[in-house]
Protein backbone atom coordinates (compact mmCIF):
# COMPACT_ATOMS: atom_id res chain seq x y z
CA UNK A 1 0.00 0.00 0.00
CA UNK A 2 3.10 2.14 1.24
CA UNK A 3 0.22 5.48 2.29
CA UNK A 4 1.05 7.50 5.00
CA UNK A 5 -0.96 10.11 6.72
CA UNK A 6 0.36 13.35 6.54
CA UNK A 7 -1.13 15.34 9.93
CA UNK A 8 -0.20 19.86 9.63
CA UNK A 9 -1.31 22.39 11.77
CA UNK A 10 -3.34 25.24 9.53
CA UNK A 11 -3.89 28.72 11.30
CA UNK A 12 -4.16 28.78 14.76
CA UNK A 13 -7.71 26.03 14.91
CA UNK A 14 -7.49 23.51 12.23
CA UNK A 15 -5.87 20.11 11.68
CA UNK A 16 -5.21 18.98 8.62
CA UNK A 17 -5.15 14.63 7.89
CA UNK A 18 -4.43 13.55 4.66
CA UNK A 19 -4.06 9.70 3.62
CA UNK A 20 -4.54 7.98 -0.09
CA UNK A 21 -6.24 4.90 -0.45
CA UNK A 22 -6.03 2.04 -3.35
CA UNK A 23 -9.91 2.22 -3.73
CA UNK A 24 -12.31 4.13 -5.22
CA UNK A 25 -14.00 6.80 -3.50
CA UNK A 26 -17.51 5.48 -2.95
CA UNK A 27 -15.99 2.47 -0.66
CA UNK A 28 -14.00 4.89 1.58
CA UNK A 29 -17.25 6.64 2.02
CA UNK A 30 -19.23 3.32 3.33
CA UNK A 31 -16.33 2.52 5.58
CA UNK A 32 -16.70 6.36 7.19
CA UNK A 33 -20.56 5.82 6.98
CA UNK A 34 -21.78 1.98 7.56
CA UNK A 35 -21.33 0.70 10.77
CA UNK A 36 -20.11 -2.78 10.32
CA UNK A 37 -17.22 -1.52 8.29
CA UNK A 38 -16.69 1.47 11.06
CA UNK A 39 -16.31 -1.41 13.61
CA UNK A 40 -13.37 -2.54 11.39
CA UNK A 41 -10.95 0.07 11.18
CA UNK A 42 -11.67 2.96 13.27
CA UNK A 43 -9.32 3.63 16.31
CA UNK A 44 -5.89 2.48 17.05
CA UNK A 45 -4.73 -1.23 16.53
CA UNK A 46 -5.14 -1.88 20.35
CA UNK A 47 -8.86 -0.70 20.17
CA UNK A 48 -12.23 -2.00 19.89
CA UNK A 49 -15.36 -0.38 18.64
CA UNK A 50 -17.84 -1.74 20.96
CA UNK A 51 -20.92 -0.02 19.94
CA UNK A 52 -21.35 2.44 16.17
CA UNK A 53 -24.63 3.70 15.80
CA UNK A 54 -24.98 6.25 12.30
CA UNK A 55 -27.80 8.14 11.40
CA UNK A 56 -26.83 9.32 8.01
CA UNK A 57 -28.61 12.42 7.39
CA UNK A 58 -28.37 15.98 8.41
CA UNK A 59 -29.28 16.41 11.65
CA UNK A 60 -28.53 12.65 12.28
CA UNK A 61 -26.27 11.87 15.10
CA UNK A 62 -23.02 9.29 15.25
CA UNK A 63 -21.84 7.59 18.49
CA UNK A 64 -18.46 5.07 18.80
CA UNK A 65 -17.62 3.89 21.64
CA UNK A 66 -14.06 2.34 21.56
CA UNK A 67 -12.33 0.22 24.42
CA UNK A 68 -8.71 0.04 24.60
CA UNK A 69 -7.17 -3.21 25.56
CA UNK A 70 -6.41 -2.03 28.91
CA UNK A 71 -10.38 -1.45 28.99
CA UNK A 72 -10.23 2.15 29.24
CA UNK A 73 -13.39 3.31 27.19
CA UNK A 74 -13.63 6.55 25.29
CA UNK A 75 -16.64 8.21 23.73
CA UNK A 76 -17.15 10.15 20.42
CA UNK A 77 -19.96 11.19 18.90
CA UNK A 78 -21.42 14.07 16.34
CA UNK A 79 -24.13 15.70 14.62
CA UNK A 80 -24.25 15.45 10.83
CA UNK A 81 -23.83 19.40 9.32
CA UNK A 82 -23.69 18.15 5.74
CA UNK A 83 -23.97 14.60 3.89
CA UNK A 84 -22.68 14.79 0.20
CA UNK A 85 -22.46 11.11 -1.27
CA UNK A 86 -19.91 9.85 -1.97
CA UNK A 87 -17.67 13.20 -1.95
CA UNK A 88 -17.72 15.31 1.99
CA UNK A 89 -19.00 14.88 5.15
CA UNK A 90 -19.21 17.35 7.56
CA UNK A 91 -19.83 16.79 11.71
CA UNK A 92 -19.90 18.64 14.73
CA UNK A 93 -18.07 16.35 16.42
CA UNK A 94 -17.36 16.32 20.75
CA UNK A 95 -15.32 13.58 22.26
CA UNK A 96 -17.39 12.83 25.88
CA UNK A 97 -14.55 12.79 28.14
CA UNK A 98 -14.40 16.69 27.61
CA UNK A 99 -16.07 19.77 28.52
CA UNK A 100 -18.38 19.75 25.44
CA UNK A 101 -18.25 23.26 24.13
CA UNK A 102 -14.57 23.27 24.17
CA UNK A 103 -14.15 19.79 22.89
CA UNK A 104 -16.28 20.30 20.02
CA UNK A 105 -14.70 20.55 16.44
CA UNK A 106 -16.11 20.98 12.76
CA UNK A 107 -14.92 17.67 11.34
CA UNK A 108 -15.06 18.09 7.34
CA UNK A 109 -13.72 14.81 5.62
CA UNK A 110 -13.37 15.26 1.73
CA UNK A 111 -12.70 12.15 -0.59
CA UNK A 112 -11.29 12.56 -3.92
CA UNK A 113 -10.51 9.79 -6.50
CA UNK A 114 -7.96 9.93 -9.41
CA UNK A 115 -7.48 6.62 -10.91
CA UNK A 116 -8.62 4.29 -8.18
CA UNK A 117 -7.28 6.33 -5.68
CA UNK A 118 -9.01 7.72 -3.34
CA UNK A 119 -7.22 10.69 -1.24
CA UNK A 120 -8.95 11.45 2.25
CA UNK A 121 -8.94 14.74 3.41
CA UNK A 122 -10.23 16.00 7.22
CA UNK A 123 -9.84 19.12 8.28
CA UNK A 124 -10.92 19.27 11.98
CA UNK A 125 -11.30 22.97 13.49
CA UNK A 126 -11.34 23.53 17.10
CA UNK A 127 -12.57 26.77 18.88
CA UNK A 128 -8.87 27.44 20.35
CA UNK A 129 -5.55 27.46 19.44
CA UNK A 130 -4.91 25.88 23.00
CA UNK A 131 -7.29 23.18 22.21
CA UNK A 132 -6.30 22.42 18.98
CA UNK A 133 -2.72 22.14 20.07
CA UNK A 134 -3.62 19.79 23.25
CA UNK A 135 -5.58 17.30 20.63
CA UNK A 136 -2.12 16.74 18.61
CA UNK A 137 -0.27 16.27 22.02
CA UNK A 138 -2.19 13.96 22.44
CA UNK A 139 -1.16 11.13 20.80
CA UNK A 140 -4.32 11.35 18.47
CA UNK A 141 -1.70 11.55 15.38
CA UNK A 142 -0.63 7.78 15.92
CA UNK A 143 -4.32 6.31 17.09
CA UNK A 144 -5.37 8.16 13.30
CA UNK A 145 -2.29 6.61 12.17
CA UNK A 146 -2.70 3.05 13.23
CA UNK A 147 -6.60 3.73 11.95
CA UNK A 148 -6.15 4.82 8.60
CA UNK A 149 -3.71 1.74 8.40
CA UNK A 150 -6.69 -0.69 9.23
CA UNK A 151 -8.96 1.77 6.39
CA UNK A 152 -6.56 0.78 4.10
CA UNK A 153 -6.61 -3.27 5.01
CA UNK A 154 -10.62 -2.75 4.90
CA UNK A 155 -10.19 -1.38 1.92
CA UNK A 156 -7.99 -3.83 0.06
CA UNK A 157 -10.25 -6.46 1.19
CA UNK A 158 -13.20 -4.71 -0.33
CA UNK A 159 -11.65 -4.10 -3.68
CA UNK A 160 -10.51 -7.45 -4.35
CA UNK A 161 -6.64 -6.84 -4.32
Amino acid sequence: MGRTLSVAKSGDLEIVMTRSFDAPRALVFDAWTKPELVRRWFGPRDCEVVECEIDLRVGGRWRYRLRHGGGMEMVLQGVYQEVSRPERLVSLETNEDCDASEGQALATLTLLEHGGVTTLTQVLRYSSKRIRDAVLESGMERGVGEGFDKLAEVMAVRAGA
